[in-house]
């Protein structure tokens, strides 16, 4: 079958956001204004509109997911759609305040297919060269936010992180050690890191995985568990409660 498909590479379009990231004094605000307007990749010209990260500018816990949901990219906000329901939920059964959390995604813009013949805009997973274009965004919301821990939601938001050979069925549950992210869309080695207040890392499944589960009920409380680690680390952090 024959689709249409978003991200087409156009002669000259380059892969890369930083050019269009304002000054290093510029807050959450400036930074949400100006990725309004990123063309750091080609997916800005068949998505409705970016899609930045939201939610409490001082958290303690950041939950990068993939990218944006065809809800999410006509609304403007993350995880608005379905499984951003299963999230809270999830969060709230494990003991941690979704309210208390900031939410963002690896890539800002929504990638989609569309079947031949059809309307219903179907998810396409973003390239390893659409992650790392739209990192500068990732890297300027934990500078701002400076969570202690991250959240990695599914493997799209893993392989971000640690590179193409995170397996979140491998690695999902555990506190990792935080990788560091450099300044500018590097390759995530830890050269040039701004965000070393990160404490650690953890890898869970997205919650879309439990709404396409053959069993929602296990995948479900798989992605409480996982959750639950998170809450504990912030615990034994100190600095607070998490529940």
């Amino acid at each position: 079958m024959v689709t249409h498909t978003t991200s087409v590479k156009r002669s000259g379009q380059g892969y890369d956001a930083t050019p269009f990231l304002p000054g290093r004094r510029a807050g959450l605000p400036g930074l949400r204004r100006a990725a309004a307007g990123c063309r750091g990749c080609p997916l800005y010209e068949d998505a409705t509109q970016t899609v930045f990260g939201e939610g409490d500018t001082s958290a303690r816990i950041l939950l990068l997911g993939e990218q944006p949901g065809d809800q999410e990219d006509r609304q403007g906000r993350p995880f608005v759609g379905p499984a951003g329901k299963v999230l809270e939920r999830a969060l709230a059964d494990a003991g941690i305040h979704p309210d208390g959390t900031y939410v963002t995604n690896a890539v800002k813009h929504f990638k989609f297919t569309v079947p031949e013949g059809r309307k219903r805009r179907i998810h396409k997973s973003p390239s390893l060269r659409e992650m790392t274009a739209c990192r500068p965004w990732l890297v300027a919301e934990l500078q701002r936010v400076r969570p202690e821990l991250v959240v990695a939601l599914g493997s799209t938001a893993g392989k971000a992180l640690l590179g193409p050979s995170f397996r979140v069925t491998e690695q999902r549950g555990a506190l990792l050690p935080w990788p560091g992210l450099d300044d500018g869309g590097g390759d995530g080695s830890g050269g040039g890191r701004v965000d070393d207040g990160v404490r650690g890392l953890v890898a869970t499944i997205h919650p879309s995985a439990v709404l396409r589960a053959d069993d929602r009920d296990a995948a479900y409380k798989g992605l409480v568990s996982d959750l639950r680690v998170a809450a504990h680390a912030l615990d034994d952090g100190g600095g607070g409660s998490s529940s």
